[in-house]
């Protein structure tokens, strides 16, 4: 008798229907159209005919939005439209770049603990409660403050800050799929560990993980706006909004357009970033397919 060893199938999700959900989801479609937007102009940046973000006229100092600069100029006379595309820049890395952080480090952990449970499970647990017992901007500021004041060690602070949710998601999913009969049927043929976690841990755990990580970009563009204002985040003269905001509040009454702006884009980012999470989540639950 010939022993039959071909690794048992992991069920596919149906892709069509989850774009199809997506497309029909009006949210998630204005939160994709915010969202591709902000990073096109942060990609576009060098190549936009506006003035450079740190260049001075002393002339036109808290001047009001204008033709020639249609969303006025800041304290030292500097163009705020331009100071705005650039520091899109350093709010989408730092959402961007925080979670990939969160992401690396949080996944393998989650799927150690979920995978081997035990002690190992119980010490990762047990360190990921004491973290979640701090708040997450708390926590993102003690981070950044002992690190020392960079965009840098923002992302970092920022990034572990956010590690301790991506670790029990990761954790509890793999706990789910253990318990599914394919990978019963793997463990039984005599997969190794990590050809297991590879094949069948991993894809499955992937689509709450992605929803996950898009709304907590959005947690990590407010956190670093949040370091900058506090001085913690990207350094003057560097553009950041955080940064604008920091400086807009000495000049509320004066240059109301110097906050405004700022405020705005973290709002629309923000609201972008969190719509297409939440049509993620609607479209790739498994109960409605």
């Amino acid at each position: 008798m010939t022993a039959v060893t071909d690794a048992p199938a992991v069920p596919q999700r149906p892709r069509s229907r989850v774009w199809t959900k997506l497309r029909a989801n009006p949210s998630a479609l204005l939160g994709a159209v915010l969202v591709i937007f902000f990073v096109v102009v942060a990609i576009l940046a060098p190549l936009l005919p506006i003035p450079g973000p740190l260049e001075t006229d002393w002339l036109a100092v808290r001047k009001p939005p204008s033709a020639a600069h249609p969303f006025g100029t800041d304290e030292i006379g500097r163009d705020v439209l331009s100071r705005m595309v650039w520091g899109a820049q350093a709010s989408l890395l730092a959402g961007v770049v925080s979670v990939l952080i969160a992401l690396a480090l949080g996944i393998p952990l989650g799927v150690a603990a979920g995978y081997a449970r035990g002690w190992t499970d119980a010490v990762i647990s047990r360190v990921t409660e004491a973290l979640l017992a701090a708040p997450f901007l708390i926590l993102a500021i003690a981070l950044a403050a002992f690190l020392g004041p960079s965009l840098t060690n923002a992302m970092i602070a920022i990034g572990l800050s956010a590690m301790p949710v991506f670790i029990r998601l990761a954790r509890g999913q793999t706990m789910t799929v253990m318990t599914e009969d394919y990978v019963e049927s793997a463990r039984a043929i005599g997969l190794s560990h990590l050809a297991i976690i590879w094949r069948y841990i991993l894809p499955n755990i992937f689509p709450p993980l992605l929803v996950q990580a898009t709304l907590t970009v959005a947690t990590a563009i407010i956190a670093e706006a949040s370091l900058s204002f506090l001085g913690l985040g990207q350094q003057p003269p560097s553009p950041s909004w955080g940064s604008m905001l920091n400086i807009a509040k000495n000049f509320l009454e004066q240059a109301p357009w110097m906050a405004m702006w700022p405020g705005i884009a973290i709002f629309l980012v923000v609201l972008g970033f969190n719509l297409l999470g939440d049509g993620l989540r609607d479209a790739l639950d498994p109960r409605d397919h």
